[in-house]
C-alpha cells in the first residue's frame, strides 16, 4: 500500500511539474482517498482499492497532457 502511495505521488510530481495548483489538488486527493480507506480490513476491498489506485497511476502517466502557451495562439 505504501509503495503505491509513494508511486502515485511521484507520478503526480512528474505529470504536473511546474503546475502548483494541479500538484496541490492531486496531492490532496491522493492523501484524502488513502486516509478515507485506511481503516479498511476486508482483503477483497483492499485489493479492489489497490487496483483502482494502480489504474489511476497508469492513466495519469499515459493520458494526462500538460500544455504551455508559447504564443498568443499556440499551445
Amino acid at each position: 500500500v505504501l509503495k503505491l502511495f509513494k508511486l502515485l505521488h511521484r507520478t503526480r510530481q512528474e505529470v504536473f511539474k511546474n503546475d502548483t495548483r494541479a500538484l496541490e489538488a492531486a496531492r490532496q486527493k491522493i492523501n484524502e482517498e488513502f486516509r478515507n480507506n485506511q481503516d479498511e480490513t476486508s482483503e477483497e476491498k483492499i485489493k479492489e482499492l489497490l487496483k483502482i489506485a494502480s489504474d489511476v497511476e497508469v492513466i495519469l502517466r499515459t493520458s494526462v497532457i500538460q500544455a504551455v502557451h508559447t504564443d498568443s495562439d499556440k499551445i
